[in-house]
């Protein structure tokens, strides 16, 4: 089978979910699809064929990854999802006359300020991290196509910039539907202190009333502090489940029936400027969203009616309680948010522009 386009991902794993938004769009538009990922061959997106990759953890192994990768992609468009692969796509598509394409979805060098690694031995990790996302920034400028997941993230100059947000994938999501009885929070993400692990963990015990589904992988620097939280609140626990990563198509079944999404990220250089994608598709699967007073965070619940806007787990705690005392409360909030979405998220119109760009390349190349 000859293959339109090779995915480089040596980061992000065959369950990332712009991963699969990504190729589920390729596919839906006719393309044949490898990809070059780390991680289970089931959590892959169905239809793309899954390439082999060491699976080695840690930083060595996604260089490793992102040097051989490009060299054994067979597809005529090499899309890289990777700052560390950048170049090394670059060059593979250069000497194999391939189309390169680049896809960038976060602000690397703001984001590197939010990492406590990149500050040990003397900032040489974060040095080193910096050199990569500048590597990989100037390179994706250099793309036949860039894809970015948000305005503010770079190369503002580009061949053909392309905005690519994270918006709702309906392949991959389930509708919340009837509330179950017992009032239910999720959270699907990395689950890390920057994004609200402390504050969502304190607020399940200030809120005895709720159950919690906590969805995503585990940083390495909470995992022991997650530890000593549930031998300290054991009641808590029982109602707090982790579930690890899961496809995006797993994570979001544990929506059904479940009444809030939670997003309380902290004021972090790189989040105060963004916007998560978990907003849109908590809204999008008819929950009551909570978030914490980030600028675009606020100003999209704020438009949309579908949530509320808090601070600290005190804060969050009353929120539920106040939910789960009168859910009529809940269910036009999840109302507003449908609307809303159904009017405001246009993700198929974004995907298209991506894929007229890459179709149009294509056929220029014959």
């Amino acid at each position: 089978m000859a293959i339109d386009i090779s995915i480089i991902s040596p980061g992000a794993s065959l369950a990332d979910a712009r991963l699969h938004r990504i190729v589920n769009a390729l596919i839906r538009d006719g393309l044949t699809v490898e990809i070059f990922a780390p991680g289970n061959s089931v959590d892959a997106p169905h239809g793309a064929v899954v390439k082999a990759v060491h699976q080695g953890k840690g930083f060595r192994w996604r260089i490793h990854r992102a040097f051989y990768s490009p060299w054994r992609a067979h597809g005529r468009v090499l899309y890289c999802l990777a700052p560390e692969a950048q170049l090394f796509t670059w060059k593979a598509a250069l000497l194999k006359r391939r189309i390169y394409g680049a896809d960038l979805y976060e602000d690397y060098l703001t984001l590197l300020r939010d990492r406590k690694w990149a500050k040990r031995l003397f900032g040489i990790p974060g040095f080193i991290g910096s050199l990569i996302a500048n590597s990989g920034t100037f390179f994706a400028s250099r793309a036949a196509f860039t894809t970015v997941a948000d305005v503010q993230v770079p190369p503002f100059q580009a061949k053909a910039r392309i905005l690519l947000r994270n918006l709702p994938d309906s392949a991959h999501l389930t509708q919340s539907g009837k509330l179950s009885k017992k009032p239910r929070a999720i959270y699907i993400g990395d689950v890390r202190e920057s994004r609200g692990l402390h504050t969502m963990l304190q607020s399940a015990v200030l809120a005895p009333e709720w159950c919690f589904d906590i969805v995503g992988p585990i940083s390495d620097n909470d995992a022991a502090w997650i530890h000593l939280w549930s031998i300290a609140n054991e009641d808590a626990a029982k109602r707090v489940t982790f579930h690890g990563r899961l496809s995006p198509e797993n994570s979001w079944k544990l929506a059904k029936g479940a009444w809030v999404g939670l997003s309380l990220l902290e004021p972090t250089p790189a989040f105060v400027a963004a916007i998560p994608s978990k907003l849109y598709e908590y809204i999008s699967v008819g929950l009551a969203t909570i978030t914490t007073p980030l600028p675009r965070s606020a100003d999209l619940i704020k438009r949309s009616k579908s949530g509320a806007i808090v601070d600290g787990p005190e804060s969050v705690a009353k929120m539920l309680r106040t939910w789960a005392a009168d859910p009529t409360k809940i269910e036009k909030l999840r109302s507003n948010g449908l609307t809303w979405s159904q009017k405001n998220l246009d993700s198929a119109g974004e995907y298209g522009v991506m894929l007229a760009r890459i179709r149009a390349l294509l056929h220029s190349k014959g």
